[in-house]
């Protein structure tokens, strides 16, 4: 007998004319970003009562969280394997300087426009895979002249690195909209000459714009941003038993090399800043290793995963590779979860073989198998993303909504 949770569909919830960009969330593109308003409303709605002081995402990817929550007012701790999701992160929720980083960037437009090949101090592009296939000569170079110009500041490198990660991206000849590596092909390349400098100044107005609105707020929280895997430990020295008074995060929904490419969208910049384990990442996160037995107990997901594996062996230990890190994952975050505490995953159930996984279903079962009672799970529906599948949300009879176009927001009370 499969075991469900209850859900509830939620129009509310879906934000379709909302800013996603305000405040410091524009900073940069980010894969499966979980919008500010979805955290900002769950914050406000489900946070617990008695203390409130320390929020705990265990897989922060774009930053979303720390901002949220430095905009409440709370205290918060993030840790990513990712090193741009790090540096973004960082970067988000720093108040800078305003004045200082316009008066800076004033200055780095003045170097552009005496720019020189021959000015280019490093022109080794070994650090970066197949350079010359991914990048033109001209884009190379002054996308170096620019990262030297930076360094060159010797304050606030972080803010400008993080606007150039994102134009080292956009002026590759990747192919547009995707997130994982793509060449476009040969005619289009043909046509593509990117003003690199044109297009550092607009992101870095951008960045400004919203770093004025985030520097309106108060300036009373402190962000801690790590980089432990949460599915091997969480350190006690950073994190102690009990201490963590909410948890609002959005996880991976899979492995990386099969669902949401993490890596191979962030291989650009951490290749780029010689970032660690920039070319294995994905091996890396949530169902990177490969795995030969189930670790966990489901009632919730087994008919799910029997299937799969009756239909792809190889894709059925792919699934539970990643289900594998996910549950010890889960074991660690509750520990740190005081009483009374408040869990809120934001999670997508994926398509395997044709067979959608419940993963909201896997989450609540699973918390609950460490000490927190379910309360609800909120069904949010995507604006902008189609899929013509549907499915039954609530389990009954005629309510079906569309699969990938619905996020889970599954909240838990620890018991």
């Amino acid at each position: 007998m499969m075991k469900t949770y209850k859900r509830v569909i939620d129009d509310s919830w879906s934000f379709r004319d909302a800013d996603t960009k305000e405040y410091t969330h524009g900073y940069h593109s980010y894969p499966a970003m979980m919008i500010p308003q979805v955290c900002r409303t769950i914050i406000d709605r489900y946070h617990p009562t008695g203390r409130f002081e320390l929020i705990f995402d265990p897989y922060v990817g774009s930053g979303t969280t720390p901002v949220e929550a430095a905009i409440a007012n709370v205290n918060s701790i993030s840790t990513d394997l990712n090193p741009l999701a790090r540096m973004m992160t960082k970067v988000k929720t720093t108040h800078y300087d305003e004045s200082t980083i316009i008066n800076q960037l004033s200055s780095l437009l003045e170097s552009f426009q005496n720019y020189s090949e021959k000015d280019v101090l490093n022109v080794d592009f070994k650090r970066i895979s197949n350079y010359s296939f991914w990048y033109s000569k001209e884009v190379l170079y002054k996308l170096s002249f620019i990262y030297q110009e930076i360094l060159r500041l010797q304050s606030n490198e972080d803010f400008f690195s993080l606007v150039l990660a994102e134009v080292v991206r956009e002026t590759s000849f990747t192919r547009n909209g995707e997130f994982k590596r793509f060449r476009m092909k040969q005619e289009s390349i043909d046509k593509f000459k990117p003003d690199v400098f044109k297009i550092f100044q607009q992101k870095a107005l951008r960045n400004i714009n919203g770093l004025k609105e985030f520097n309106k707020l108060p300036y009373k929280t402190t962000t801690t941003i790590c980089d432990f895997n949460s599915s091997v430990e969480i350190p006690q020295k950073i994190i102690a038993n009990e201490s963590v008074d909410m948890i609002v995060t959005s996880p991976p929904y899979g492995d990386s090399h099969t669902t949401v490419a993490y890596g191979q969208f962030s291989r650009w910049a951490n290749e780029w800043f010689g970032f660690e384990n920039a070319k294995n990442l994905d091996s890396l996160l949530m169902g990177g290793k490969k795995a030969d037995k189930e670790l966990f107990d489901t009632k919730s997901i087994r008919d799910v995963i029997d299937k799969i594996k009756l239909l792809d062996i190889k894709r059925y230990y792919e699934v539970i590779a990643f289900l594998n890190d996910y549950w010890e994952s889960v074991k660690n975050v509750s520990k740190s979860v005081r009483k009374g505490g408040v869990v809120c995953y934001v999670v997508g159930n994926r398509t395997v073989k044709g067979i959608q996984i419940p993963l909201d279903y896997f989450t609540a079962e699973m918390f609950e198998k460490c000490g927190f009672k379910h309360k609800i799970t909120i069904v949010r529906s995507i604006p902008n993303k189609r899929m013509p599948s549907k499915t039954s949300p609530s389990n009954i009879q005629g309510q079906k909504v569309s699969t990938m176009t619905n996020e889970y927001i599954v909240i838990l009370n620890k018991v």
